[in-house]
């Protein structure tokens, strides 16, 4: 189901799943989704479903409506796009957009992620398991993770998105493109480190061997 995760200086406070064919958003108490804030106005933005498919409006707000940095007066949101009311950012997730959409693999302490599978094992008509190669055919690429409790455990990356992190903390998403694989920051202040410096706002390609760290939690890619 299509949701929105409302933060402020990387803090997470609200959820909202989208469950009506229109949604406002706003400063009065009066909006579905409220942000007491003056930077935000009274009706500030409507969000329109259709099946899975959400569209914003602004409601030719004060200050505008932003998705991913740029000002919009209606826009087909795709999963992952960011939205901007003031100081406020709304991630937009809609995981039936893309069938093959991981859920967030978060690292806790005490938690340990599932071991990789034979390479030969059957093919499932379903949603791949994290302990499954999926449709990587031939070729697979984990997370292996190098710290913590769960140091030494592998996830198998058989989505063509797959989350990892700590939801509220840090969340960085690894995508399966034709080229390889690239890693991009999702949700948090700090961004996840790559073979020691942070990446940027732009998605950096993967190569095997790679050191990932992300909210504490020290990984490494492999692509074999």
């Amino acid at each position: 189901m299509p949701r929105m995760v409302v933060s402020i200086d990387g803090v997470v406070i609200k959820e909202v799943e989208l469950t009506k064919e229109r949604t406002t958003l706003g400063r009065r108490p009066y909006n579905d989704i409220v942000i007491d804030n003056l930077a935000v106005s009274g009706e500030h933005a409507a969000l329109h479903m259709a099946g899975n498919d959400v569209a914003i409006e602004d409601l030719h707000s004060t200050n505008g409506t932003y998705v991913n940095g740029k000002a919009v007066s209606r826009h087909e949101l795709r999963n992952g796009d960011t939205l901007e009311v003031g100081k406020y950012k709304i991630r937009f997730f809609n995981e039936a957009e893309d069938p093959q959409f991981e859920k967030t693999m978060v690292f806790k302490p005490g938690m340990v992620p599932p071991v990789v599978a034979a390479r030969s094992a059957p093919p499932s008509s379903g949603p791949a398991p994290l302990s499954g190669f999926g449709g990587l055919g031939t070729t697979a690429a984990v997370i292996r993770v190098m710290s913590g409790p769960a140091a030494g455990r592998e996830v198998a990356l058989t989505k063509v998105v797959t989350t990892i992190g700590k939801p509220g903390v840090a969340v960085a998403s690894v995508t399966r493109r034709h080229h390889g694989f690239v890693l991009a920051h999702v949700e948090g202040p700090e961004p996840p480190e790559l073979n020691g410096a942070r990446i940027g706002n732009d998605p950096v390609p993967l190569k095997d061997g790679d050191r990932l760290a992300l909210a504490g939690t020290e990984m490494q890619f492999a692509h074999v």
